[in-house]
């Protein structure tokens, strides 16, 4: 009985001997099955993780390429955050096409917009029942906080409409308009051309009709170097234009008009009244002749050829006038004016202040 026991307890082990001979083989081969699955795996979808994201992200633009990427492509690439600059650039100003429009409220350009001059067409006026009262143009002495003179700043407000000009009314722009009379030439004009090249100044040179008879190589100098010439009448009479009558008024004007334009294939747009006398209803004439009649906010005592003024002295009170939108006039039959041009540009650049020539 015992040993019966005993070999079936024999034989149990050998068969859980065997079991575990041929099950632990079996289970080492499942494992490894197990785990060289899972590697492949991960490594197949490591892979495809890599080819998605490559084939999400742009690739690398040449040079060239970059410097033709329009606006949306450019958008796409997501970019690095900047640091924002300490100054920041002021957006670039687009440059807009010159229309007849601008000239209502003229802002000046430093290359005359055509070579045959310009046409105006203004809204005409009813002359009927306007001030013919003569008045005497002079920028007086009362400034403002600009250094502006403020009759002028008056008379800008009261005579605008009639398209004339005493100021430009722009405070906050340092900028001013040179202009130059020319009843007749004293030899000065060529030095002072000469100035205006060097200095790359252009300016309004306010001429009569026998002054462009007897000196038309000076008038297309003028016009061929990118200066404005303006209509300063045929007779430059004394007593102005005002003393005489419409019909008259009119021909002072036309002409010299016709007579540049015939001769110079120029049309003027700008009046300089003789003397600086005006009314009310001549400068309506003027308009209503597509003209604008151009004063000025500063004038001195230049004209005399025979009492120039010392040309130090002259200098520091033009400079110490100075101020946003002037107009300065200046007679070009001046030896002073032409001795100190030069000198008072570079001044009046050094003051942070740009020449326009007044359109």
């Amino acid at each position: 009985m015992h040993k019966k026991r005993n070999l079936r307890r024999r034989r149990q082990r050998d068969r859980y001997l065997r079991t575990l001979f041929y099950a632990v083989p079996l289970v080492l081969v499942i494992l490894t099955a197990v785990g060289i699955a899972a590697v492949v795996t991960k490594s197949s979808g490591s892979k495809t993780a890599k080819k998605e994201a490559a084939q999400s992200v742009p690739p690398l633009k040449t040079e060239s390429e970059s410097k033709d990427l329009k606006p949306d492509e450019d958008q796409q690439t997501p970019k690095e955050p900047e640091q924002e600059p300490t100054d920041t650039a002021e957006p670039k100003e687009t440059e807009k096409p010159f229309t007849l429009a601008d000239l209502n409220n003229p802002e000046g350009f430093d290359i005359r917009p055509t070579e045959n001059g310009i046409v105006l067409q203004n809204q005409q006026i009813d002359l009927n029942g306007l001030d013919t009262t003569c008045l005497d143009w002079g920028q007086g002495g009362d400034l403002d906080q600009w250094n502006r003179p403020a009759g002028c700043m008056q008379y800008q407000e009261k005579y605008g409409k009639y398209n004339a000009y005493f100021i430009s009314d722009e405070p906050e722009k340092k900028v001013i308009y040179l202009t130059l009379d020319e009843g007749y030439e004293y030899g000065c004009s060529s030095r002072i051309l000469d100035t205006l090249k060097e200095k790359n100044v252009h300016a309004v040179f306010f001429i009569t009709k026998s002054y462009a008879e007897q000196n038309p190589d000076l008038v297309r100098r003028m016009i061929e170097e990118g200066h404005e010439v303006g209509n300063h009448s045929v007779t430059h009479p004394a007593d102005g234009l005002p003393s005489q009558d419409i019909e008259r008024q009119t021909s002072e004007v036309t002409g010299n008009h016709d007579y540049v334009k015939q001769n110079f294939n120029y049309d003027m747009h700008l009046f300089r009244y003789p003397a600086g006398k005006f009314s009310e209803q001549s400068v309506a004439l003027l308009n209503n002749l597509n003209y604008k009649s151009v004063f000025w906010s500063f004038a001195y005592l230049d004209y005399d050829v025979e009492n120039q003024p010392d040309p130090a002295e002259s200098l520091q009170k033009i400079m110490s006038k100075l101020h946003p939108g002037a107009i300065y006039l200046l007679h070009a039959e001046s030896e002073t004016n032409t001795q100190i041009l030069g000198d008072f540009i570079d001044q009046v650049r050094a003051q942070g202040y740009e020449f326009k020539v007044f359109e």
